[in-house]
């Protein structure tokens, strides 16, 4: 019998979107359904995961004024839901107001709610998959380690 091989994991790619205010730092978080997550989204054949991860922003909040301040290093999930890997970057905007568009493919936004958060609200919404994503961004801004 022929070994198996493994399946190479389905990447995805999104963006931990943080902006800076009087009272901190917030981190932008989606849910959809019952997850909450940051935006992010399947990368297409041939397409880079950064620019991957950039539309995906676009699509799912019209953020345009993205900046990789801490620089184009990522974060990856472990492999989810069918074997999908979940890359992650930090950027920060200045936006502030959050458009859900419709999405031409499912005919309604692809999220249910957005919200500007502060690190303790981003870890008591985020799923065990996201949790640790949220403390690397929160390390990669300056803010102190939650333990």
């Amino acid at each position: 019998m022929p070994a198996r091989t493994a399946r190479t994991p389905r990447l995805s790619a999104g963006v931990v979107v943080v902006r800076r205010t009087p009272a901190g730092w917030l981190f932008l978080m989606l849910r959809a359904y019952r997850n909450w997550d940051f935006p992010k989204g399947v990368v297409d054949p041939g397409e880079e995961p950064l620019a991957a991860a950039r539309r995906e922003v676009r699509e799912e909040t019209l953020i345009e004024d993205l900046q990789f301040s801490w620089g184009e290093e990522y974060r990856e999930t472990a492999p989810y839901s069918n074997n999908k890997v979940a890359r992650y970057y930090v950027a920060e905007t200045h936006t502030e107001s959050i458009t859900l568009p419709v999405s031409p493919e499912i005919g309604r936004p692809e999220h249910d709610e957005s919200r500007w958060v502060h690190i303790t609200s981003a870890l008591a919404l985020s799923s065990p998959r996201v949790d640790p994503i949220v403390r690397w961004a929160a390390g990669k801004i300056g803010l102190p380690d939650l333990g």
